[in-house]
């Protein structure tokens, strides 16, 4: 995903010269024309996210739209009192990029793991949240964050996924899309889940069970009655999130749901409440875990059976 979205950014920062990026000791391969054509509002900060939220606070309060760029857990945990502090409470344009979304940095363990970056950033008022689940969504937030003033944070995979949208066929605004409608559960996903999410739905339809697909791709501010419009009348609803299962968007919704007072069965599909220790692919583990397709299948089927 980080290559239509730095390319988009490129084409930004190409146009208005108050564009900055700002990044915490990372050199990947998609920024190199950023680098190169804009070496003074492309600064590489070293180690020191820190640094890097206070130099970001400083220079939009100059005027600037700044981009911050790191590994999630670095992006977000690490300098969280800052975010909080000198972006959120002065409500500043800067716009922060995490990737590694949930165990996409599977082989570098629990350090590398970005699975409580949405719950964190959900508390922060002011805070817009976006979760793309293929590349032309990635492309596009970098230009709605642009285009959003205030706090935005961006969760990125390091690759790409197979396209759930055509370039230039989907609105982004309304903060979920109705991937297929169903009639006996929905399944509310969020970044690489939505891919999953689908692939769920066209096993259950084998078991003449009628799932829908809705991909949540704004994670905060909700669009609480698109998404009661599109749950319909299912009466189960079941969320999918590479991510802790406590804050993410299973809360989210949980909240959503709480609160319309309506009856419905709700189950939510995330990573459990402790550390991923073990090492492999993101795919090994996603087994592991039971959060792979054929693991939710298993779980959904078993839910339905009891």
């Amino acid at each position: 995903m980080r290559l239509p979205f730095f390319t988009s950014l490129y084409q930004i920062m190409q146009q208005d010269r108050q564009a900055v990026l700002l990044m915490a000791d990372t050199g990947a391969i998609v920024m190199d024309d950023i680098r190169a054509d804009f070496p003074d509002r492309c600064i590489n900060v070293g180690i020191a996210e820190e640094n890097m939220i206070g130099l970001a606070a400083g220079l939009a309060m100059s005027g600037k739209t700044v981009y911050t760029y790191a590994i999630i857990p670095f992006s977000t945990m690490r300098c969280y009192e800052q975010i909080r502090v000198d972006i959120c409470v002065q409500r500043l344009s800067v716009k922060l990029i995490g990737v590694g979304a949930g165990i996409d940095y599977s082989t570098l363990g629990p350090t590398h793991h970005g699975l409580e970056d949405i719950a964190l950033m959900r508390l922060l008022p002011d805070m817009t949240i976006f979760s793309p689940c293929d590349d032309v969504q990635a492309g596009a937030f970098a230009q709605m964050a642009y285009e959003t003033p205030g706090p935005f944070y961006i969760r990125l995979d390091r690759s790409g996924q197979p396209l759930v949208y055509q370039k230039g066929s989907e609105d982004f605004s309304q903060g979920l899309s109705i991937l297929k409608e169903g009639i006996d559960l929905s399944i509310i996903a969020t970044g690489k889940m939505v891919l999953t999410a689908i692939e769920v739905a066209k096993a259950l339809s084998k078991r003449s069970i009628n799932a829908g697909v809705i991909d949540l791709y704004r994670v905060k501010p909700l669009n609480i009655d698109l998404i009661l419009k599109a749950i319909g009348n299912c009466q189960r609803v079941i969320t999918l999130e590479e991510h802790s299962i406590i804050g993410g968007i299973g809360s989210a919704v949980a909240e959503v749901l709480a609160e319309s007072g309506r009856a419905t069965q709700f189950q939510r599909i995330g990573l459990p409440d402790s550390f991923c220790r073990q090492y492999g692919t993101r795919q090994f583990l996603q087994s592991e875990i039971g959060i792979d397709a054929q693991g939710i299948i298993d779980t959904l089927l078993e839910r339905v059976s009891t």
